[in-house]
This record gives C-alpha cells, sequence and structure tokens, in this order.
C-alpha cells in the first residue's frame, strides 16, 4: 500500500503525454522533406586525374647574338643583292613532281648572280696566275721588282703614297684574315651543337608522334579512377541507405515506440493502483465493521452517563455524544474485483525491455539492409568493373594511328641512319677548318711579309742618312714585299677556289632555303595545291577528311594548341561516340532497382504487449464509479470530533461535585481518546490512501482508454506503412546515389574531352624543331659559313692591290742606280750604299 503514492507521478506525466498524443490522433505521415533530396548521400566529390599529356617541351633555340652579327647582316644583304630573283615557285613544283622536265635555262635564269660571280671568280682564276707566271718570267729577266734609277723630286711623293696604300691594303687583309679565321673557328665550334641538336629534334618529334597513342591508353586508363570511388562508395551504400532510412524514420517510430514504453508505464501504474484501491477499500470494510459497535456502545454510555441527574453542564456534551456514529459506509462502494479479473496477469509482457529491444532492432536497420543489399551490390561491381566499349577503342580508332606509328618508325629509322652521316660531317668539318686555318695562315703569311717589307723598307729609308749606312735593310724589305707577292700569287686559284664553291652552296642555301623559310614563303608554297607530290600530302598521310594549311597549323602550334584543333580532327573523329557511357549508366540503374530492404523483423509491439493493452482496453476501467468512492471519502469516519468530545469531557470531570461522577466522566474520555487513536485514526490514513488512489485512476483511465485504442492503431497503421516508406525513401536513395556516381563519370568524360582536345599531343614541338632546324641551319651554320668565304673573298681579291702595291712600293726600297765618283769594286758590291757626300737629296 505504501508504493500507491509513488506511481502517480508516473501516471500523471503520462495522463499529460496522452492528452498531447490524442490531440495528434494518428498524426503519423511519411517522411517527405527527406526523401525528396539528397543532402544524406551530398553530390560528388570532384577528382583529381592526373594528366596524361606528356610534356613535349622543345627549348628553342635563339639567334646566337655577338661580334659578328653586323658581318653576317652584311654577307646576307650581299646575298640579297647577287639574287634578285624570288622565291622559284615553279621551279621548284617542277622539280619535286617531274625532276626530268626541269629546264637548264630556267635554272640559269634563276640563277644570274651566281653566274655572274662565276665569270667573275673564272676570270680571276685565269688572270691572276698568268699574272703570276709573267710576273716570274719578268723577274727572272730583271723587269719586273727593279730599281729606281734616278732621283727627282716626285720620289719622296710617289714612295710615301705606294706605301700608304700598301699599309691600308695590308690592313684591309689583316681585319680580313682575322675574321676569316674567327668565323672559321665558329663555324668549327658551331657544326658540334649543331650536329648534336638534330638528334634532338628528331627525338622530339618521334615522341610527340608515338606518344599520341600512348596518351589516348593512358586516359582511357584513368577510367579506373571513376571506377575505384563508385566502388568504393558500393562498399558503404547498404549501410548508407540503412542509416538515411533510419535517419527518416526514426523520428516516427521513436515516437511510437515511446508512447507504447509510457503506455506500459500507465498500465502497470493503472494496474497497481486498481489492486491498492480494492485492497484498501476491504480494510476500510473490515475496520469499519469493527469500529461500529465499539462506537455505538461508547456513545450509549456516554448518553447515560451525561444524562445523570446530579450531571452539571452536561447539555451540550450531551448533544455532542447522541452525534457519536460513523460518517463515511464503504459497504455502499462496489469493489472492482470485476476490473482486476479482466486485467488478470496484466502486464503479462515486459514493456520496457520491449521497447528496448525495438529499439535494438530499428537502430541495426544499417546493418541489416548492407547484409540485405550485399548481393545486388556485388552484381552492381560487375557492372561497374566493366569498360565502356568506347572506351576500349578510343585510341585504336583515334585518326593517323597507323600514319603516327608509320611515322614514328621512319624517324627513328632517320634517326638511326642518320647518326653515321653526323659523325661524318664532324669528320669533315674538322678537314675543312685545317684547310680554312691553312688558308687563312697563308694569307697571314702575306700580310706578315707586308708588314715585315713596309718595317725594313722603311728603316733602311731612314738610315740613307747615316754616311755609313747599309743598304741591306732596304734590300731585306724589298725581298719581303716580292716574296709576299710571290705567295700571293700561288694562293689565288686556291682560294678563289675554295671561296666559290662554298659561296655557291652557301649563298644558295641561304637564299633559295633560309630566307624562305624565315618569311615563311616555304609554307604557303607548300599550302599551294599541287605544289607538293601525293606522297608528300599531310592530310592524305593522316588521312584527313579535309586539307589543313601548313602555315595556319605551324601558327597554331607556336601557340601551344593540340593536334585536335590544328589538324581540325572534328571532322574525322567522332569523340562523342567514344564517349557514350549511356548503356553503361542504364545497366548501372537496372541493377540499382534490385535493391530491397526487408523491415518485418521491426514488430513495433509484441503479442504479449498487444494482448495487454487490448485486455486494458477492454477492462472497463473507465466505467469504474469513482464518484460513489469520493462522496464517501468526502465524509468523515466519524461524526463528530472525538478529540474534542473527549477534552470537554474532562473538563466538566472537574466542575462536577460528585467524584464518583467526575471520575466516570473522566474515564469515558479517556476510553474515548483510546478508541480515536486505536481505530478511527487507522481508518482515516487507508481513506487518504483510498482518495489518493481513486482519483489518480479517477482522472487517467478516459485517457488511457484513449491512448491505448490510439497506439494501437498507430501500431497497425505503421506496421502496414514502414515498407512503403522505406521502399519509398530506399528509391530515392538509389537515385541520389545513382546521380552521384554517375558525377564521377561525368566528370571523367568532360575531363576526356578536354584532355583529348586541349591538351593531348600538343603541337609545340613541331613548330620548335621547325624553327629550331632553321635556326640550326640558317643561324648557326649557313651564317658562320657565309661569313667565313665572304672574308676570304675579300682577302682573295685584296690580294690583287696588295701584289701591285707591294711590287711597285718594293723598288723604292733598293738603292737608287745613280752612278757615283767611286771604285767599281764599290759600285759592284751587292749591297754597297753611296756616301752621302755623294747623294743630292
Amino acid at each position: 500500500m505504501t508504493r500507491a503514492p509513488g506511481l502517480l507521478a508516473p501516471l500523471l506525466g503520462l495522463g499529460l503525454g496522452l492528452g498531447l498524443g490524442l490531440g495528434l490522433g494518428l498524426g503519423l505521415s511519411p517522411p517527405g522533406a527527406g526523401a525528396a533530396d539528397c543532402g544524406s548521400l551530398g553530390r560528388a566529390e570532384r577528382l583529381v586525374f592526373a594528366p596524361a599529356a606528356r610534356v613535349h617541351w622543345l627549348a628553342p633555340r635563339v639567334r646566337p647574338t655577338g661580334a659578328l652579327n653586323p658581318l653576317y647582316g652584311t654577307v646576307r644583304r650581299f646575298l640579297s643583292v647577287v639574287q634578285l630573283n624570288p622565291f622559284p615557285a615553279e621551279l621548284v613544283k617542277t622539280l619535286l613532281n617531274e625532276p626530268s622536265s626541269v629546264k637548264v635555262d630556267e635554272v640559269v635564269r634563276y640563277e644570274a648572280g651566281y653566274v655572274v660571280c662565276a665569270v667573275i671568280a673564272g676570270l680571276y682564276l685565269l688572270v691572276v696566275p698568268i699574272a703570276g707566271l709573267c710576273f716570274c718570267c719578268c723577274r727572272c729577266r730583271r723587269r719586273c721588282g727593279g730599281r729606281v734609277k734616278t732621283e727627282h723630286k716626285a720620289l719622296a711623293c710617289e714612295r710615301g703614297t705606294l706605301m700608304a696604300f700598301l699599309l691600308m691594303t695590308t690592313l684591309v687583309l689583316l681585319t680580313g684574315v682575322v675574321c676569316a679565321f674567327v668565323t672559321n673557328q665558329h663555324m668549327h665550334e658551331q657544326v658540334g651543337p649543331s650536329v648534336e641538336a638534330m638528334p634532338e629534334i628528331l627525338l622530339s618529334l618521334r615522341g610527340l608522334v608515338s606518344d599520341v597513342p600512348q596518351e589516348l591508353q593512358a586516359v582511357a586508363q584513368q577510367f579506373s579512377l571513376p571506377q575505384k570511388r563508385v566502388l568504393e562508395d558500393l562498399d558503404g551504400v547498404g549501410m548508407s541507405i540503412g542509416h538515411t532510412i533510419h535517419s527518416q524514420l526514426r523520428s516516427t517510430v521513436y515516437e511510437v515506440l515511446a508512447s507504447v514504453s509510457s503506455l506500459g508505464q500507465a498500465l502497470q501504474v493503472s494496474v497497481d493502483h486498481l489492486q491498492a484501491l480494492n485492497s484498501t477499500l476491504l480494510e476500510l470494510r473490515k475496520g469499519q465493521q469493527d469500529l461500529e459497535p465499539a462506537v455505538r456502545e461508547r456513545r450509549e454510555r456516554l448518553l447515560a452517563l451525561l444524562q445523570e441527574p446530579g450531571c452539571q453542564g452536561c447539555t451540550e456534551a450531551r448533544s455532542r455524544a447522541s452525534a457519536l456514529e460513523l460518517g463515511a459506509d464503504f459497504r455502499q462502494v462496489s469493489p472492482v474485483d470485476d476490473v482486476l479479473h479482466r486485467l488478470r496477469g496484466v502486464p503479462e509482457a515486459n514493456f520496457s525491455g520491449m521497447v528496448q529491444e525495438e529499439n535494438n532492432t530499428f537502430n541495426a536497420l544499417p546493418l541489416l539492409a548492407g547484409l540485405q543489399m550485399a548481393n545486388v551490390v556485388k552484381e552492381l561491381k560487375k557492372v561497374v568493373a566493366q569498360r565502356p566499349e568506347g572506351l576500349t577503342t578510343l585510341a585504336e580508332e583515334f585518326p593517323g594511328w597507323e600514319a603516327a606509328s608509320r611515322w614514328s618508325r621512319a624517324l627513328e629509322e632517320v634517326e638511326e641512319r642518320s647518326r653515321p652521316y653526323l659523325k661524318e660531317v664532324q669528320r669533315y668539318e674538322k678537314y675543312r677548318w685545317i684547310l680554312g686555318c691553312v688558308l687563312c695562315s697563308a694569307v697571314l703569311l702575306v700580310v706578315v711579309c707586308n708588314l715585315l717589307g713596309l718595317n725594313l723598307g722603311i728603316w733602311g729609308l731612314s738610315a740613307r742618312e747615316d754616311p755609313s749606312h747599309s743598304e741591306a735593310k732596304g734590300e731585306a724589305g724589298a725581298c719581303f714585299l716580292l716574296i709576299g707577292a710571290g705567295f700571293s700569287f700561288l694562293l689565288a686559284a686556291p682560294l678563289v677556289l675554295l671561296v666559290f664553291a662554298t659561296f655557291l652552296v652557301g649563298g644558295n642555301v641561304q637564299t633559295l632555303v633560309c630566307q624562305s623559310w624565315e618569311s615563311k614563303e616555304l609554307y604557303k608554297f607548300a599550302d599551294t595545291p599541287g605544289n607538293l607530290p601525293p606522297s608528300m600530302n599531310l592530310s592524305q598521310l593522316l588521312g584527313l577528311k579535309k586539307n589543313i594549311s601548313i602555315l595556319l597549323a605551324y601558327q597554331q602550334c607556336r601557340e601551344g594548341a593540340a593536334l585536335w584543333s590544328v589538324l581540325q580532327l572534328n571532322d574525322s573523329y567522332d569523340l562523342e561516340k567514344h564517349l557514350n557511357i549511356s548503356q553503361y549508366t542504364a545497366k548501372l540503374q537496372q541493377e540499382l532497382q534490385n535493391l530491397k530492404v526487408d523491415m518485418k523483423n521491426l514488430d513495433l509491439l509484441s503479442p504479449a504487449a498487444h494482448r495487454d493493452l487490448e485486455a486494458l482496453q477492454s477492462s472497463g476501467i473507465e466505467k469504474v464509479h469513482y464518484s460513489s468512492f469520493l462522496v464517501q471519502i468526502q465524509k468523515p469516519v466519524v461524526n463528530t470530533n472525538m478529540e474534542k468530545l473527549a477534552q470537554e469531557l474532562e473538563e466538566l470531570a472537574r466542575t462536577q461535585g460528585s467524584s464518583v461522577l467526575g471520575q466516570q466522566l473522566q474515564e469515558e474520555a479517556q476510553g474515548l481518546r483510546n478508541l480515536y487513536q486505536e481505530r478511527v485514526l487507522p481508518q482515516q490514513s487507508l481513506v487518504a490512501e483510498l482518495n489518493f488512489t481513486v482519483r489518480a485512476l479517477a482522472s487517467s483511465a478516459p485517457n488511457l482508454q484513449v491512448e491505448t485504442s490510439g497506439v494501437l492503431d498507430k501500431v497497425t497503421y505503421l506496421k502496414g506503412e514502414l515498407p512503403t516508406w522505406a521502399t519509398s525513401i530506399l528509391r530515392n536513395e538509389s537515385e541520389c546515389f545513382l546521380t552521384r556516381e554517375v558525377g564521377y563519370f561525368s566528370q571523367y568524360v568532360a575531363w576526356v574531352r578536354e584532355e583529348v582536345t586541349q591538351r593531348i599531343a600538343t603541337c609545340q614541338p613541331l613548330s620548335a624543331a621547325l624553327d629550331n632546324g632553321r635556326v640550326v641551319l640558317c643561324d648557326m651554320m649557313v651564317d658562320p659559313w657565309n661569313a667565313f668565304w665572304f672574308c676570304l673573298a675579300w682577302c682573295t681579291f685584296f690580294l690583287i692591290p696588295s701584289i701591285i702595291f707591294a711590287v711597285k712600293t718594293s723598288k723604292y726600297f733598293h738603292p737608287i742606280w745613280k752612278r757615283l765618283s767611286s771604285t767599281s769594286s764599290e759600285e759592284t758590291q751587292l749591297f754597297h750604299i753611296p756616301r752621302v757626300t755623294s747623294l743630292k737629296l
């Protein structure tokens, strides 16, 4: 009985909760907001693809700068004067397509400037050696390079003029030979790097061509990146969907389970209260049976005592004593045995344990969903592991696949075959360098002879002022000048032959190749239809449907464009066909539709709990007449206040004149108190307990029945709707999952499209190779080559004035043939110098 008050708090709290639940009724609705979006899965993360395009960057070579650039410019301007004709497009076209029909007169007409130079070189080759032979004959007969026979006034002026011209000519020769030495050495130094640059250029071009299929295969292989990400997501898709279903249904399920738990507690409390009410009522009835005769006996004795004639002032006490009888009659209240009979054995279920078990079952939904979807996920992985058909043929069907292989092999063969020739070029360049050094040294010897002759001659002239001087210095100077002239005659033929041979080769390369290459006329020539033979048609070699402009392709390549835009491959290659993954995603979507979640293990309410609630619903607990209990409870156990009556009797006992009567009143007062303490107070305590229990049941019983019906309806409804809601969430999550995974494949498709059309096979190495080839050929080799023959030609043609001035000047360094008054022995001495006194200066 002592536990009844402690059960009221949960019951009152439940009453408030049940009251709110009644307002909601069956307010269960499927999760709408959560199922309409994909917030639980989120968007596809951005994938980072490794660049498939290899770095094909050929470092550009630039024209070497230095002190020789003005010389190179002078040579180019000279060659532009020699070759005034424009680029011979028709002649080159005929030479490429029909070499046998090339007309010699057309070649001569184009090479008119070189023909003139050849005539000049021929005349030089003919005249100078003949002049040298004549000079030798004259020298043998002492007709050339003799002595001044007589003195005259203009002798010093003539001599000074000739010496000045010879000095200037010698300085010009010295400048030319120094430039020839420098250009010869520079040419020799440039051949090595130039030869080494050719394999590098070929290797870069071969890498550009051969790497295209490999880069396309690398692009196709990176399909594994979205595949791997989707496979990783598939590993947890079951639990992810289970988590989503759990998160969207948990508020509804938790609400119902909370209602079941509260209702189970209320059921237990109500049953306990009913049992407490029934037992308290029985105790009150038993106590009432015992109390009623004792009160009646006590009232009769008091009335008899208070009605005695000797009782003074007993009127008021007598009226109180006459009212001494029982107030509440609990025999008029029916017991609740029939309700307890209907609730016998209730609660059969352990509601708290059941709710905890259902909570555990519902919370295990993600794990159960993962287990249930394992087989479907396995099939999904098989679908994802496959590769779309278009990607497998991405590289094989790319335009120029076979041509790229042929070009790669051809470039490799060219590179291998060119290595021996390049070594031969280096070897012959060494011979050319040695020959150039020898000829330059020979020219330098002429310069040295001229300078020595001038120095000795001037020294000999200055020494003539001394009476004791000797003519040996002047004779030596004249000999050196004549030796230099003789060397000049000997060098003329080999020099002019070497100059013309190198001039013919280097000049034509400069005017025909380098100028047109730099001005882009070569590209324009190649772009003109019909100029190139079919075997050299780039579009046909690549299998393209449209002809491409080589000049435009070159310009685009210089800007770093890819082969896709340069070759306009969108007209001959359907990239979108290879990137179409719709069939792939359709299979994925079809397999995703097989995902299912079975929630049959979630009962929400066990059969025993269901029977308990049905028993409570049919128990009639709300039909108990709690008002009749309250009517009796409101009545006092005894109508008269027994303590007050006992106190009043004690006061009367003190005022009575008869000690016997006073003693009797005192005893009655004490007996009344004993009766109150022993019988009335226990009854009042039971009435208080009964009041507490009745009021609790009276306030909760009506709502309890309504909530019981509501909970049963909710459980029934939710049991039927949970599979539908779970299936709806599953479909939504499947679509969200498919959207996210397709997003990964879409990223791959977009990346492939950008990689193939903008980054793969950038043709910068092609334009760089062409530019580097021009720099290597024209700037590093042809310019020093042409500068070398130009300096040699310079020296060669200045040998003529050097010969003339040397021979003329040598006469003035010999002793003068004027007979003096001296002995014949003195005149016949070879290097005799007459005395100063015999000369008239």
